[in-house]
């Protein structure tokens, strides 16, 4: 990995709990950004509007 990648802020899914970087993508956004893919985030609401909660 490259020294430049290295220095990239990092954060925590709150779904899977797998660490993910910052993309240039969420650049304007990076604050509000919660989960590392979609995947993970419409899992996040599926388990919202069921009623279950994870863990």
């Amino acid at each position: 990995m490259s020294s430049r990648r290295a220095n990239l802020p990092e954060k925590t899914c709150r779904q899977c709990g797998r660490p993910f970087r910052w993309r240039k993508k969420w650049e304007r956004d990076w604050p509000n950004v919660l989960y590392c893919s979609r995947r993970c985030r419409r899992a996040a609401k599926s388990e919202t509007r069921s009623g279950t909660t994870r863990g």
